[in-house]
């Protein structure tokens, strides 16, 4: 038997993360912690930004979106309750 260990990143929780970990493709409540580890899987090399636009129907915009919220605000950046007060904040 050959023991191969599967390819992981650390995710945004500071924990391992594979694609097996990943959330399911039917998710419908996208939480902080499930888009940022669909940021994290597509940055670290896990799954391309294709598979992750087709294996959650997420448009690249909506994607992209998130990617630019964490990049800008962190983790707390992808809150949609918050997303309004950080359009608010960037047009003053």
């Amino acid at each position: 038997m050959h023991n191969r260990q599967k390819p992981y990143i650390i995710g945004p929780t500071g924990e391992p993360l594979t694609v097996d970990d990943l959330p399911p493709p039917e998710t419908e409540r996208w939480v902080i912690r499930r888009k940022a580890e669909v940021v994290a899987a597509v940055r670290g090399g896990l799954i391309t930004l294709e598979d992750a636009c087709s294996r959650y129907k997420l448009s690249v915009e909506e994607f992209l979106s998130w990617q630019r919220a964490i990049d800008k605000n962190g983790l707390p950046g992808l809150r949609v309750t918050r997303v309004q007060h950080y359009r608010a904040v960037e047009s003053v």
